[in-house]
Order: C-alpha cells, then structure tokens, then sequence
C-alpha cells in the first residue's frame, strides 16, 4: 500500500511512478489530505501536478486538512477490503 500524503511536484513524478511500479501487486494508493486528493492550496501551476490520481491511479481518498486519524484509518481498511 502506498499512502501519498501531498500534491505530486514535477520533481517528484518520476520517483512516484518508480515506486508504484515497484510495488508487487496487489497494489493499493490512498491520497491523504486535501492535497494529495485535489492538490490543495498548491493545485496545478509550474512547479506541482496537483492531485495523486494525475499520475498513478488512486483506490482510496481520504480528505481533510490534516486528516482525521479515523478518518485515515478507515480509508486504510476501505483500500485493503477491496482486495
């Protein structure tokens, strides 16, 4: 499981799709926060490609800013039930 907790730089976009395709299956991504689920107070400008779904495929968001502990814990269990 890969649990991205910001908006995805440019500088960061090559690392992040390393690391996806590095995960063994099954994989799963939850994007936490409101950054990393619409790229937050950043968004999309020249330096960040806003959201995690911009560049690897996400099976869970949990939103808030910062989230909640519950909130986090049940986007996890919410991702591994779909397994």
């Amino acid at each position: 499981m890969l649990l991205v907790t910001g908006s995805v730089s440019r500088k960061m976009e090559l690392a992040l799709r390393k690391t996806y395709d590095a995960t063994p299956a099954p994989r799963l991504v939850v994007a936490v926060g409101a950054c990393g689920c619409s790229g937050g107070i950043f968004g999309q400008n020249y330096a960040s490609l806003g959201s995690v779904d911009k560049v690897i495929p996400v099976d869970v968001y949990v939103p808030g800013c910062p989230s909640n502990p519950y909130a986090l814990l049940h986007g996890i269990l919410t991702a591994i039930s779909r397994l």
